[in-house]
């Protein structure tokens, strides 16, 4: 709960730095910042009923909260080393509002308690968001990506509006346990205007994680943003949606799963299918990796599905989105200095990075192993967790689809290992690093191996 307030002083601090003219400071005040926040939620670990009254407990902090915390400032710590150059641009302190403003939307989207809070974290994370993908003003495709962006997201929340609305007209409450108390009491009997209402909120839900079919909005969005937004978007936006999505539909809407689960499983099916054809068609790795980030969302979406009675599931999701967010930010930082000094996101970019830039090339391997789930990253145990919660299931057959459509994705992650060692580089622009941005590579990619090989210290976090 600290760390949500701390995360919000931030964002007010950042406003406040053009003023007293301390924005130069801003930037290791912010990571300082993220750490202090880190540390306040770990030692809130075990605190299990943390709300804040005079918000009528609408927020309320449990381990499952602070875990799905956790993962959401590590990444944003990685992010902004990615990022240090993007805030060197024009508009400095604007662009540190925004992102800790979406932060904290991010925040408290894995500690809601109240449809009211759900739609204030949605929207607190997406404004900033619109705003950040249109940020390079005079580049037409990013002005693109923000329209679009703008437009489908509040598409979304329209259909998240109503969908709440109808639910309430039903219960006649926002509060999830008095809701979760209503379906449990009512035995099946609820009105089907109910049934309507968390339909909606399940389309809803799936354009913010761009699930299949309500994807269309994700590739042009992502390759259109600029890069370090894109990780942004397909890291730390992906993990809050989904920490909301797991309550929303494991935790409150467990019970009348059979209304809603073949209408997931289909949604999964279509994105893994989708997604990974699309993908191996794509010559821009950076739309490549937005098409990957669908199947990555199927995966998450399967483990929901599977809504196991203990914290299987949960631990999956957990676990998944750490290994995705941690491979993705590898992805990106890399890709960020390639398309810097090619001036292009192609595969052709990356044309012998081997041997010009043996450290970049050999960490990139690692991120493009561990996100297409080959061992011993920890994409591979993130796949194998969820097959695993999925077992149980009467969805066996979606387990044999995401095996084939996975070996679809091993196609088109190796197209640029094979670029990177077996290419000859057709230009001669040095690719040069950071040396912030050379530790960030060595930090995920140890971390993508150390998750890899011992697994069970995040998979086992809730027993």
């Amino acid at each position: 709960m600290k760390g949500l307030f701390i995360i919000s002083a931030l964002g007010i601090l950042a406003m406040l730095a053009e003023i007293f003219k301390f924005k130069k400071l801003l930037y290791p005040i912010v990571l300082v910042g993220i750490i202090g926040a880190y540390v306040a939620n770990l030692m809130e670990w075990g605190q299990n009923n943390m709300s804040i009254p005079m918000f009528n407990n609408m927020i309320h902090f449990n381990d499952m909260s602070l875990a799905f915390s956790g993962v959401i400032l590590v990444t944003a710590f990685f992010w902004f080393i990615l990022a240090n150059d993007y805030f060197e641009e024009d508009h400095v302190t604007d662009h540190f509002a925004l992102v800790l403003f979406a932060l904290v939307g991010a925040l408290m989207l894995t500690s809601f308690r109240n449809m009211t809070t759900l739609f204030l974290g949605v929207e607190i994370l997406s404004i900033p968001m619109y705003v950040l993908a249109a940020s390079r003003k005079r580049d037409l495709a990013s002005n693109e990506a923000g329209f679009k962006y703008l437009i489908m997201g509040s598409f979304a929340s329209g259909f998240l509006l109503f969908g709440i609305a109808l639910i309430y007209g039903a219960t006649g409450s926002f509060d999830l346990m008095a809701i979760r108390s209503f379906i449990s009491h009512a035995n099946g009997d609820l009105p089907a205007f109910f049934y309507a209402g968390v339909l909606m909120v399940l389309i809803a839900m799936c354009f913010k994680v761009s699930a299949a079919p309500f994807h269309f909005w994700a590739p042009d969005v992502y390759e259109g943003s600029p890069t370090v937004i894109t990780a942004l978007m397909s890291t730390i936006v992906k993990t809050a949606a989904f920490a909301a999505f797991m309550q929303l539909f494991v935790i409150v809407f467990g019970g009348i799963s059979d209304t809603w689960s073949m209408v997931l499983a289909v949604i999964i099916a279509l994105s893994l299918i989708v997604s990974n054809i699309t993908a191996a068609t794509q010559q821009s790795v950076k739309r490549m990796l937005a098409y990957s980030s669908i199947s990555h969302a199927a995966f998450m979406l399967m483990a929901i599905l599977a809504h196991t009675k203990s914290f299987a599931s949960i631990n999956a999701i957990l676990y998944y989105s750490l290994a995705y967010s941690i491979g993705s930010i590898a992805a990106f930082t890399v890709l960020y200095n390639v398309s810097k000094a090619k001036g292009s996101s192609n595969i052709e970019a990356f044309n012998g990075l081997g041997k010009r830039h043996p450290f970049m090339a050999a960490c990139m391997v690692v991120a493009m192993l561990s996100l297409a789930g080959i061992p011993v990253t920890a994409g591979f145990f993130a796949k194998y967790f969820v097959f695993t919660v999925m077992i149980g299931t009467t969805f066996k057959w979606l387990i044999m689809l995401a095996i084939l459509t996975s070996a679809v994705g091993v196609y088109y992650y190796f197209k640029v290992i094979i670029a990177m060692y077996f290419k000859q580089e057709d230009s001669h622009e040095e690719v040069k690093m950071e040396t912030s941005h050379v530790l960030l590579l060595a930090l995920t990619t140890l971390f993508t191996i150390a998750l890899g090989l011992v697994p069970k210290y995040v998979i086992e976090i809730f027993g």
